[in-house]
């Protein structure tokens, strides 16, 4: 069985689906998908169909394709497109899917493939109905969302706190600096945790799906963004810290930023929008809506329209009144001159297609961020306004925001993982005095598995830790690497985490350290339904130094130290 399983997979693996995982796990057990009729009326009968314009689409009711739609939208959407067009995952397309057929289908979404789609099934992330579901969904047209102008923006901005009613200085006595905001997928939650103490201070309602949470520059303000285009401005100056405004950008959303040039400290915000899309910048105290620009437009390469450009991450520079804005499936990157936005000055720079994540090197000048899907890592040299390179490197690059350290053979160095393959790709930043290795891969370094997410170090840390949490291994995705980094030319460490938790289902994900240094935090992402914790390593021993488990600890997926946020630490 398991050799005919893996011919059918590679037999269809060009037209595979990469959903990327996220669903959450349900009790619901149902065993068969197929009515078998034994006379008498349809059991369909008085139930809502959904009217495809494909004939060749197979049938669905309304309630299914309604459910079907919301699954897809909250948890397949930001890799395969709301039109389905693909960039981090495949392409999607009706009439592609519909060759596959709705079996060969339900194969790749239970078991996954070797590319990197992790199993659905066999992970429990999917009931067997939601996996039926799913495989006929993406053989049906895919409905388009509504545009989301300002007036609908406006609409949904509310300032809860005016900023005259706020603390004018920090009422509470919590160490800010080293205060971690950490994402609660799917409870659509935030939780403040105090590093020291490793207390949780308060959880907020956010979005669904926070992607990332930025700090303004003077530490004061927190910024988060969901999955679902909410926003949600946090004082954490308050006696507990608490939302002040909250604004929609749109219906999917991963990116914010605050401006942190000096003299623009907590003036703007900038938020990019995955549908509509486009990118919006707002005043930073309140969040009320400034300007709209949208994304849309012509590929840099085949020079070819494209509906759904998406705002894939922003960063603000800390040598000029700019945003850097990444625009995923035309290639281009965006350097927003924010000093006057009545009359905005952009440079288009033409980079890769399918820009994804990214983060500074360690001099702050240079950008590094990945075009996964084109294997390659563009850098813009932000001080001069261009591309300084295009750098090839694994399958499907996904950094997080990389990782900065100095090599003791090639100088300084930026790292990201894959999650096509089990490297990590190490690459030269420094052209000045290390120009035989600037903009090359110097180093590649080997995973313990492929479906890498995040790869995290520290200037005061002699580590390099990464985890595999897409990989469709339940050993590989619970455990991480860790390298020494003077000494690179020895294996990794592999650790297994979610041992150390005492939790046997779930991914280990997202390494971040406190503001000192010298502890490195990672999220026990399990089922929604299941347990979760957040595991805290000693850096220097690595062994392991606290678990912190909680009720309220619903799927923790991103984690943010408030003072390596500030100020780009990584």
């Amino acid at each position: 069985m398991k050799k005919v399983l893996s011919g059918l997979m590679m037999a269809a693996l060009p037209l595979a689906v990469s959903m990327t995982w996220a669903a959450e796990r349900t009790s619901e057990t149902n065993t068969a998908t197929t009515t078998y009729l034994q006379g008498g009326g349809s059991s369909l009968a008085g139930v809502e169909m959904y009217q495809s314009n494909d004939p060749k689409a197979p049938p669905m009711t309304k309630a299914e394709f309604d459910a079907s739609r919301q699954i897809y939208f909250d948890r397949c959407a930001g890799c395969h497109g709301v039109l389905r067009k693909g960039a981090t995952g495949k392409p999607l397309l009706p009439q592609d899917m519909q060759k596959l057929g709705t079996e060969t289908l339900k194969v790749f979404v239970h078991y996954g493939t070797p590319g990197g789609m992790p199993g659905f099934g066999t992970s429990n992330e999917l009931t067997e109905k939601e996996v039926d579901l799913m495989a006929r969904y993406i053989q049906n047209t895919p409905p388009t969302p509504p545009e989301w102008g300002m007036k609908e923006m406006a609409a949904s901005w509310k300032l809860l706190v005016k900023p005259e009613d706020r603390p004018k200085k920090q009422m509470n006595k919590l160490k800010l600096d080293n205060l971690f905001a950490v994402t609660l997928r799917d409870s659509g939650e935030l939780a403040l945790i105090d590093g020291d103490s490793k207390k949780i201070v308060v959880v907020l309602k956010t979005g669904f799906a926070v992607h990332i949470s930025r700090i303004s520059k003077s530490g004061r303000y927190l910024y988060t963004t969901g999955r679902d285009g909410l926003i949600n401005l946090i004082d954490l100056w308050m006696e507990t810290p608490a939302t002040v405004a909250t604004i929609r950008t749109g219906s999917d959303a991963r990116s914010i930023e605050t401006s942190k040039y000096k003299g623009f400290d907590d003036k703007l915000a900038i938020a990019g929008t995955y549908w509509p899309p486009a990118y919006v910048l707002m005043d930073g105290p309140t969040l009320k809506p400034l300007k709209i620009m949208s994304t849309r437009g012509y590929t840099y390469d085949e020079q070819e329209y494209h509906a759904e450009p998406r705002v894939a991450s922003i960063v603000a520079s800390h040598i000029k009144p700019e945003f850097v804005v990444n625009v995923k499936e035309t290639g281009k990157i965006l350097l927003v001159d924010y000093s006057d936005i009545k009359n905005l000055k952009t440079t288009e720079v033409e980079a890769e297609r399918f820009l994804h994540d990214g983060g500074w090197d360690s001099s702050k000048r240079y950008f590094m961020v990945a075009a996964n899907m084109r294997n390659t890592v563009s850098v813009v040299d932000t001080k001069e306004g261009k591309l300084a390179a295009n750098v090839k490197v694994g399958t499907k690059p996904h950094p997080g925001r990389g990782a900065n350290w100095p090599d003791t053979k090639f100088g300084p160095v930026w790292a990201t993982g894959h999650l096509g393959d089990d490297t990590i790709a190490v690459i030269g930043t420094d052209p000045a005095k290390h120009k035989e290795g600037a903009w090359k891969v110097v180093r590649s370094l080997k995973n313990h598995g492929s479906g890498s997410l995040f790869v995290k170090t520290h200037p005061k840390s002699k580590n390099l830790w990464a985890d595999a949490a897409l990989n469709p291994d339940a050993e590989v995705r619970q455990s991480v690497s860790v390298w020494d980094l003077k000494n690179l030319d020895k294996p990794a460490e592999v650790i297994n985490l979610a041992k150390l938790a005492g939790i046997t289902e779930g991914r280990v994900t997202h390494p971040e350290y406190n503001k000192a240094g010298d502890e490195v935090w990672f999220s026990v992402w399990g089922p929604k339904n299941g347990e979760s914790a957040l595991v805290v390593m000693d850096d220097k021993t690595r062994k392991l130094k606290a678990v912190i488990k909680d009720k309220r600890l619903v799927t923790p997926t991103g984690k943010f130290n408030v003072y390596n946020t500030q100020y780009d630490v990584y």
